[in-house]
């Protein structure tokens, strides 16, 4: 039997699956039954990715169905196999979407069944920094439990994102590992269907960051090898079911591989049998050309970008820091080399063990730090990097920054010899890789006597960031004498660049312009370039030749102008990993703002999925705008068509976490005291005629002023 043969049968098998699922859910629902997966605003994105036409009904998926028959004939015909295989992921995509009728939810814990869009995006920032190097599908049961899960802490130690499929779902779950996206182990479902719901989140990226037109099977497929870091790790036994959709997966671009040896065919590069397990780790990662960057810290627990969002919870916690209770503080403070002892790392106070089981108490941590090109404006950028170096450590969770962060060290941290002396290993450790242009000496002391914590927070380290605020302050647009371009997100969204300056952050939240200068000081030749601002075009619309000649340059001529303060005229583009996106509501005269975490509906009609799909991709689009969280409140945010004036709507939430930033922008340009009261949010209203009403109300500015359009 050929590779042909088992991909077509495996075709056939899931062809005949399809067809009476979806006979069988006409039958009980009727043909005009809605059908979606939730949280998306391509319906099936798979299907709608491939032709280009969107499935909303039972009907629909019918005629889709008779569309995947005519591709699996011809390319039977053809002997195209892979291609083949693409139409039976098709299949497992309408088998899938049948589930979700009735907006049920099919999949339990663990298993995460679909993945909405606002998952894709808040994946966009660390895949394209290269904090998740790689995707990983592995997909049945490892021939034991230890190979199984020695195999997912191998790819989770790299950072790795792990998708899991079927037994090895069992297998981790026996061993007690903890899974889930908050640690980039993610369990699927035990179906080997619930493999396109990965396939998916490529086929998407392609979507929502490449711009790639829905419809255009060869460019998609291009983007995905090209740009989708992803590969297949297939346990055997392999049924022909498997086979056909690991031909897909060849077709994405993403190489299958296997420990079966019976009647499997190679393909180099893209079908590899590999017998020994323990060497998938390093075959996958070589087949998909896939670089780790290791950093070697002694510490006795593993340190990962894929522990980041590990959440410790009071019950398995062995102790907890934190600065809203006592003193706490966290610093950089730069100093001349002849004070530093290079990788000094000092304790200042009890260790762990010391301390009460359970316990709250006090933590201060100075990270001191020396070099020639070391400027005291890169010690707030480094110290925001404490939050990702401290959740980077297995067991251990960090929230806040300066005199109020949170740290709580597990249990089985604990157990495994973890102690405060290895925060300051790690804190050296990845100071000197990160920031080694800047800094030649780093030494570190931790205190965790109450009384030096005390001393710590309130004589050395509050007065350094009321300094530094003051700074902040002053630190305007006009200012400065240059911006900085960001083109991280050219990984995923080719002819997207930001333009940051000090009052227009980088619209994934990520980015500030100190963030900017201080990468362009580590990296002269890296993603973040000096654009000079000496020709302004019209300074109310942020336009200048400088800013116009930059993003035609970084963007490879894509866009010829783009303006800073305009969502009308040349808007910013957006890559897709944009924190918030605001659009026109044409009847309030204003705009409405959502973030990526709101799922609801907007007074737009759209919810956030759908008013993304709109902006991403390194497109330009007048009356819609992809931007970061804090820049609601800049003071030149849509300043040419009237500034945070404009703002009628945005999720509650969202509203809360701006609101005191926000009014204070509005009290000092427009003398509006509480100016959040007068903005809408889905408690007050999700349709634009309720909305207006509430404006009206309050007598909502936006009501005055000229019309956008």
């Amino acid at each position: 039997m050929t590779l042909f043969d088992r991909v077509f049968g495996g075709n056939d098998a899931v062809y005949g699956l399809t067809e009476g699922a979806i006979d069988g859910a006409i039958a009980q629902y009727g043909e005009d039954k809605a059908v979606s997966f939730p949280n998306t605003a391509y319906s099936l994105p798979c299907y709608y990715a491939v032709t280009g036409t969107k499935v909303t009904t039972l009907k629909e998926l019918k005629e889709a169905l008779g569309v995947v028959k005519t591709l699996m004939t011809r390319e039977k015909r053809l002997n195209d196999a892979f291609m083949s295989g693409v139409a039976t992921a098709l299949c497992a995509e309408f088998i899938e979407v049948l589930k979700y009728i009735d907006g049920a939810t099919p999949y339990e814990e663990p298993c995460y069944g679909h993945l909405g869009d606002a998952v894709i995006r808040e994946l966009g920032v660390p895949l394209v920094t290269g904090d998740i190097p790689g995707v990983a599908v592995i997909l049945g049961a490892a021939p034991t439990t230890e190979e199984g899960v020695a195999l997912v802490k191998s790819y989770q130690a790299q950072g790795i994102l792990v998708t899991l499929v079927g037994g090895i779902i069992d297998q981790v779950a026996e061993a007690g590992m903890k899974t889930g996206a908050n640690v980039r182990v993610i369990p699927l479902g035990k179906d080997v269907t619930s493999v396109v719901h990965v396939v998916s989140v490529a086929i998407r990226a392609a979507l929502i960051f490449g711009n790639v037109t829905p419809g255009d099977a060869g460019t998609l497929m291009k983007y995905t090898m090209d740009r989708v870091p992803a590969f297949v790790n297939a346990f055997k036994p392999l049924d022909d079911v498997i086979v056909a959709c690991g031909a897909g997966a060849i077709a994405l671009g993403f190489p299958v591989i296997t420990n079966e040896t019976e009647n499997i065919f190679r393909v180099p590069k893209s079908l590899i049998v590999q017998e020994d397990v323990s060497k998938f780790n390093a075959t996958s990662l070589e087949a998909r050309d896939i670089k780790i960057k290791i950093t070697n810290i002694d510490i006795p627990v593993a340190f990962a970008s894929a522990f980041e969002g590990e959440i410790i919870r009071r019950k398995d916690m062995q102790v907890e820091f934190d600065g809203s209770r006592v003193d706490c503080a966290e610093l950089v403070h730069t100093c001349d080399a002849s004070e530093i002892e290079d990788h000094k790392i000092t304790v200042i106070g009890p260790e762990v063990d010391e301390m009460e089981f359970g316990s709250k108490n006090s933590i201060a941590y100075v990270v001191k730090v020396a070099g020639k090109n070391m400027q005291a404006d890169f010690e707030p950028v480094i110290e925001r990097k404490f939050h990702n170096y401290i959740n980077c450590i297995e067991g251990v969770y960090h929230t806040g920054q300066r005199d109020m962060q949170r740290i709580r060290i597990s249990i089985d941290a604990f157990n495994a010899g973890f102690r405060i002396k290895h925060i300051g290993e790690v804190l050296y450790a990845s100071v000197k890789n990160e920031f080694d242009a800047v800094v030649d000496k780093c030494e570190v002391v931790i205190y965790t006597d109450p009384a030096e914590c005390t001393r710590i927070r309130h004589e050395v380290a509050i007065p350094i960031f009321d300094k530094r605020d003051e700074r902040l302050d002053t630190l305007t647009d006009e200012s400065v004498d240059v911006y900085y371009s960001c083109i991280l997100c050219q990984a995923f969204a080719p002819s997207h660049v930001c333009v940051v300056t000090p009052e227009r952050l980088g619209l994934c939240g990520a980015v500030s312009w100190l963030d900017a200068k201080a990468t362009h000081q580590l990296d002269p030749a890296g993603p973040c370039q000096i654009i000079t601002k000496e020709r302004p075009i019209d300074e109310n619309l942020g336009s200048y030749e400088d800013v116009d000649e930059a993003v035609q340059k970084f963007s490879q001529g894509a866009l010829e102008h783009v303006t800073l303060y305009s969502i009308m005229q040349d808007p910013m583009t957006s890559c897709g990993c944009f924190e918030c996106i605001c659009g026109i509501e044409p009847f309030s005269n204003g705009v409405v703002i959502a973030n990526r975490e709101y799922a609801g509906m907007t007074p737009l009609g759209m919810t956030f999925p759908e008013m993304a799909s709109m902006t991403g991709g390194g497109v330009q689009t007048p009356g819609f705008m992809g931007h970061g969280k804090h820049f609601i409140s800049s003071k030149k945010f849509m300043k040419a068509e009237g500034g945070i004036e404009r703002i009628v709507w945005m999720p509650k939430e969202l509203k809360e976490f701006v609101a005191d930033r926000l009014n204070k922008t509005a009290k000092e340009l427009y003398g509006i005291d509480n100016f959040t009261d007068m903005i809408g949010d889905e408690t007050i209203a999700e349709d634009p005629e309720t909305l207006v009403a509430f404006l009206t109300e309050k007598g909502h500015p936006a009501l005055g002023l000229d019309p956008m359009m």
